[in-house]
């Protein structure tokens, strides 16, 4: 008998599960709290760059625009009209594909370091808009969401741990797009793009037209992490959402430590990244400059060379169920 595929969501349900248990018996307004949640949003990001990174292997190093993107519209349609982010938050991913739309037409035929390099330069170009345009998004001054105190229709919690159930959620249904994709007839489109773009074609599959979708959706995606990142740290400026390094990368390498194409990737990669950044900031921030960040990468780089395929390939760490290379 064929096994239902939505079973290998389970473990991602599992950890789920586990975080909001975490939650409930943490303090609020604690620092471990926080730290939770930053995991659950690097391991949301992780997943939607693992979409177009990891099925179809379009190394983007643009994500940073459509991060930037949902953060700027909920925001904005937030402080000027008094609309509820969850009404902006769709507003968002339909800006942010219709932006994966304009940067791939042209960009999708390029490979290896010249697609990574156009998405990168979109990416900056998005950052130079925002700073160029003070009266819509604050210039280089940034964006301060007034609080009004606790409410759910507007997605503002006195603590950190009132977000800690909005980030579960999202996070499961990021996970369970990118299995719903990899499973279905796109994702198997996508794994032979990248094992042979060429041969794709000659099947007879459309690779314009599905690395296309593989974009839009991972920027749609995307740009929901970004306008909840917004609402939880209620203050960001160009500088913070629309980072090469912050965002775009941070998205890439989130990927592939934890293993690129796999389910379970974005979610070790996640946890490792944003402990050890955390650790390294509380022991070495006191120390000379540059000392955590030197040792961060260090520490990646071993990670790299001893397990180059990701933490998911070590035995027990995977979700076996829900791997799918």
């Amino acid at each position: 008998m064929k096994r239902n595929p939505f079973l290998k969501l389970l473990p991602v349900l599992v950890f789920a599960a586990v975080c909001l248990a975490l939650s409930a018996f943490m303090n609020p307004a604690g620092y471990p709290v926080r730290i939770l949640c930053l995991v659950l949003l690097a391991a949301s990001l992780g997943q939607c760059w693992n979409i177009v990174g990891g099925l179809a292997n379009q190394i983007s190093l643009g994500h940073a625009a459509f991060f930037g993107i949902g953060a700027y519209a909920s925001t904005i349609l937030q402080i000027k009209w008094g609309i509820s982010p969850w009404l902006g938050i769709p507003f968002g991913m339909l800006l942010a594909s219709l932006a994966a739309l304009l940067i791939s037409l042209p960009t999708m035929r390029l490979k290896g370091p010249y697609f990574a390099l156009a998405t990168l330069a979109f990416g900056e170009a998005c950052h130079i808009l925002a700073v160029s345009f003070p009266k819509v998004t604050g210039g280089p001054q940034g964006v301060s969401i007034p609080f009004i105190g606790n409410s759910l229709g507007m997605l503002q919690f006195r603590n950190a741990g009132g977000y800690v159930s909005v980030f579960v959620a999202f996070f499961v249904i990021v996970c369970g797009v990118y299995l719903l994709m990899s499973q279905g007839r796109i994702g198997f489109y996508l794994r032979a793009i990248r094992e042979n773009e060429e041969a794709a074609e000659m099947s007879g599959v459309n690779t314009l037209r599905v690395k296309l979708t593989g974009s839009m959706v991972s920027a749609s995606l995307t740009a929901v992490v970004g306008a909840l990142f917004a609402q939880f740290t209620s203050f960001f400026d160009p500088d913070s959402v629309f980072s090469v390094t912050g965002i775009s990368i941070r998205a890439a390498l989130i990927a592939i430590v934890g293993g690129v194409g796999t389910l379970s990737g974005p979610v070790l990669g996640a946890i490792f990244v944003v402990l050890i950044e955390e650790l390294l900031s509380a022991y070495f921030s006191n120390q000379a400059a540059g000392v955590a960040p030197f040792i961060f990468g260090v520490v990646l780089i071993m990670v790299v060379l001893i397990r180059p395929q990701g933490l998911s390939s070590i035995k027990g760490f995977s979700f076996r169920r829900g791997e799918q290379k």
